[in-house]
This record gives structure tokens, sequence and C-alpha cells, in this order.
């Protein structure tokens, strides 16, 4: 199907639980209406946001602001046009590993070079397409299941909720962090020591590819431990605490140790002083950021019990470590 340009009449009517009471007007409405609006695209506070400020969403037949506080037993009513731009319908055959799989959860390891859900100059092609050839059920739930995403470059573990119970129960666990996400990166320079990194992330106001370290940001906490150090490089292990766009690439950086071959975030490059030529041109040329989620561990949605899955490095990565060890 690829791109469209038909639209989609979205209307959908809720009321505030007692749960929500006194949270946002946006907020509520991405957590009532996240199993109902569709999968062709996502529904995202921002989309609700421009929704609500256009008087498309409305608060017990009033039009208000996205931050304005809700009442438990109000109603929310939205009537809604959006453009169908991306295809999450189609399924497609590609290549990842499924690493496990019942009734309520898929989990994946994602290679790198893999876009995770269509977007701009993605239309498809997706891992979402993907897990639509494997599952094709997956049609019928927001954003086909995602519980999370990761870069188009990093690899690694991703779980993905097989019924709309799953996405419920998963989406609470990650708000509430019960979703550890353990991650493999390769940084230039040495890093000295184990430490927490609780900066605050946003988007750079100049490069809206970018995003970086600013006091107005969300918070962002990640834990660094040394893996191995090398002459000139750093093995590290992240875990995440929070869940950011671009979290690990942009603490490490913050702190000095950009990851090898993330140019966005300032690679430099670095090459061990006693490094071959061959040795050299793999380090200088890997072809994107080093990072690979490596572990997750999560509460499985039916039950409870906690469940580990684990990851090796991809060859690429592994080559990298081979350069850097004999280098």
């Amino acid at each position: 199907m690829g791109e469209s340009s038909d639209n989609a009449l979205v209307e959908l009517d809720a009321v505030v639980p007692p749960k929500f009471n006194g949270e946002r007007l946006d907020r509520t409405a991405a957590r009532l209406f996240a199993e109902d609006a569709g999968a062709d695209v996502a529904v995202s506070r921002s989309e609700l946001a421009r929704w609500i400020r256009a008087g498309e969403l409305t608060l017990d037949g009033r039009v208000v602001k996205p931050s304005t506080a809700v009442a438990s037993g109000q109603c929310l009513r939205l009537k809604a046009t959006r453009a169908a731009r991306f295809d999450w319908q189609s399924a497609e055959s590609l290549d990842f590993q499924v690493v496990y799989e019942d009734d309520d959860i898929i989990v994946v390891d994602k290679p790198g070079g893999l876009v995770v859900h269509p977007g701009a100059g993605n239309p498809r092609g997706t891992l979402v397409n993907g897990l639509l050839g494997l599952r094709p059920d997956l049609a019928v739930l927001p954003r086909a299941g995602l519980v999370q995403r990761l870069d188009k470059d990093t690899s690694g573990l991703m779980v993905v909720a097989a019924n709309s119970t799953s996405l419920l129960k998963l989406g609470e666990a990650m708000r509430e962090r019960r979703i550890e996400r353990h991650y493999l990166a390769v940084a230039e320079g040495v890093v000295i020591a184990d430490q927490t990194v609780d900066l605050p992330i946003g988007r750079d106001p100049t490069n809206r590819l970018r995003q970086t370290v600013r006091d107005d940001g969300r918070e962002a906490v990640t834990h660094i431990a040394v893996g191995r150090r090398f002459a000139a490089h750093t093995l590290v292990h992240a875990r995440l605490e929070t869940g950011r766009t671009h979290q690990v690439r942009v603490h490490l950086a913050a702190i000095g140790h950009p990851l090898v071959g993330d140019r966005r975030y300032g690679a430099r490059r670095i090459v061990p002083p006693e490094a071959s030529a061959d040795q050299a041109r793999t380090i200088q040329e890997f072809p994107r950021q080093a990072l690979h989620a490596s572990r997750l561990a999560l509460p499985h949605p039916v039950g409870g019990a906690r469940v580990d899955f684990e990851s090796e490095p991809p060859e690429d990565v592994k080559c990298l470590l081979h350069a850097l060890e004999e280098a």
C-alpha cells in the first residue's frame, strides 16, 4: 500500500475512571483511546493535543486546553480526521529473529538497519510489517502491539504485545519502570568508573533529528557500568531507568564518550595508537552506532512471572570488539 492520501475518521467516546481523576486531558485521552484508535497511525499525545486545540476532542462537550485536569465521570468525545500516511497494515516477510513467543507476547531480536515502524522515508518494509507477516492478528492492535522501539541502527531485544490485554499491562509496566532494558555499547575514550548519568533530555532546538541534554527536558537516568577497557575505547553496560529517545547515545556523548560510529552525537573516529591499517579501518568505518539491546526482563502480562531474555552481540559488534582487543 505504501503512502496513502485517504483520510480516516476517528470517532471515540470515553468516561474518565476514578484512577485518572486530576490527570491532564491529553494524557488521559492517550491512555483511554490507545486500544481503539486504529493501528495505521500511532495515537500520540501531540496528535491528541492538536485535536484538543482544534475542538475535535472535547471534555463534557467543552473545548478546553490539553493540560486541563479531568475529573472522574467526565465524558471525552473525539471526532477527528487524520491522514493515513503510512502502511501499518501490509504483512511482509522480513529477516529478524523471534527469541520467544506465546499467546500474549513476542520477543524479537532486531537486526541493525531495520526500521521499527512506518514513518517518513520508510512507509513500509519495517519490523511492524514483518510482525504482521508473522502474526496477522497484530493488525487490530495500536502500533501493531509495539511496547517500545529501538533506533534503526540499534540492534537487539524488543517485546511486542500480542493482544490488547498484554498491550495495556506491558504499557503500565513500562511506565512504572518494571521492564528492565540493558544495552551493550562501545564508547570512544576510556571510561574511568561506573556511574549513573542523571541528565534531562529534550529535542535539540537547532537540529530536530537530535536529542540533547537540556534543563527543561524530561527526566532521563542511565546506569553505566564498565565492561572492559581498551587502549582508546570502552565496552559499556548501560541500564535504562527511563526510556527517552536516543537516551544511551545522548548520555554517553554528554559525559565525553560518544558511541563508535555515532556521527550524529559526536563520534570522533578515534583509533588506538598501535592499531594496524585493517584494525583502524574496522573501527573508523563501523557503519552504525555501536549499540545493542542485550537483555530484557519483564513481568509476563499473564500471571506476572518474571521472564528474562538475553542476546549475544551481532557479528559486526563482535568484529569491532576483536579489532579493539588486538589493537
